[in-house]
């Protein structure tokens, strides 16, 4: 098997080593020097007509960039370089409507695009990934072999439609932001108990039997041994994909108000500081590598993101 990955950070660097350990030819392109990852064995091609050449048909690239104008450019330039029938998988967090319009232009250039969800983290991507896939059957064909090579068991899932994977990846980080909240509460809810907690074992404890058991649960615990409560502050940063969901719930008159309030709460740790906060900065930290306190680049994103308005 083979697979282009355009985009070679935290996940898609990850990614490419994980393919290239299960034996998938993997040509990789970035902005930047990835030494690392050559030496680990990862072709970096230098441009996109490299990176489409060295791959057979029917392609399969995987795009592992932010969502919004990037992947439009992207698609744009490297579609001049594909032949019918190449499979182009949007893995970021595109807004659904963005995907389906996508879908429609790659689709009239003969060109199959999905909308690959992409959860697990940078722990998934190096490991074992989870994979929500909307698209054609056509072009699911073509792909699935590579991503049931790079997920874990029972973690890939063609959700159906053009759009029905991003649309349920928005769903899953909606669910994550009110998991993470509720987390949170209870950190800050023992921080004030009066009794002398150790907080770390008592999430090992709950990780260990206990109906909340979860991967946020053990990150809580992670966190709390590797960096404590009081090196930083509880600034949340988000590249705004949730505030989507929240407003197409409207659109749609789905009440969601712990997600409406999950979003709230971020909002609100950009003007004051809690425990609560912490907690939620140091699970984004533990899944995914968000920073601590503000970020000017992640805050842009927010505002440059969603192209297709609802």
């Amino acid at each position: 098997m083979q697979l282009g990955i355009i985009g070679l950070g935290k996940m898609g660097g990850n990614l490419a080593l994980q393919a290239h350990e299960k034996g998938i030819d993997v040509v990789g392109m970035s902005r930047s020097a990835k030494p690392d990852l050559e030496r680990q064995g990862v072709y970096i091609a230098k441009d996109l007509h490299s990176l489409a050449d060295r791959l057979r048909a029917p392609r399969v690239v995987y795009l592992s960039l932010p969502a919004g104008p990037t992947v439009d450019t992207v698609l744009e330039e490297f579609g001049k370089h594909l032949d019918n029938g190449d499979v182009v998988m949007d893995g970021g967090n595109s807004m659904y409507l963005d995907s389906i319009e996508r879908e429609k232009r790659m689709e009239g250039k003969g060109i199959h695009f999905l909308d690959c969800g992409t959860s697990g983290g940078i722990d998934g991507a190096r490991h074992g990934a989870c994979f929500m896939v909307g698209g054609r059957e056509e072009g699911i064909e073509i792909a699935e072999p590579v991503l049931k090579a790079l997920a874990v068991e029972n973690g890939y899932l063609h959700t159906g439609q053009p759009g029905s994977g991003h649309f349920a990846k928005l769903v899953h980080n909606g669910i994550e932001f009110g998991m993470l909240q509720s987390i949170a509460e209870g950190t800050a809810l023992l921080r004030a108990s009066g009794f002398k907690l150790d907080l770390a074992a008592i999430y090992k404890n709950w990780s260990n039997g206990s109906v909340i058991r979860s991967w946020l649960v053990e990150l809580m615990e992670k966190g709390l041994r590797e960096q404590g409560m009081d090196k930083f502050e509880g600034y949340v940063e988000d590249t705004g994909e949730v505030n989507w969901l929240v407003q197409d719930a409207i659109n749609k008159e789905v009440p969601v108000p712990v997600i409406s309030q999950s979003i709230m709460e971020l909002f609100k740790s950009r003007m004051t500081d809690s425990d609560a906060y912490k907690s939620i900065a140091l699970m984004r930290h533990g899944f995914g590598g968000h920073p601590f306190g503000e970020d000017k680049k992640i805050a842009r994103e927010r505002k440059t993101s969603r192209i297709k308005g609802f």
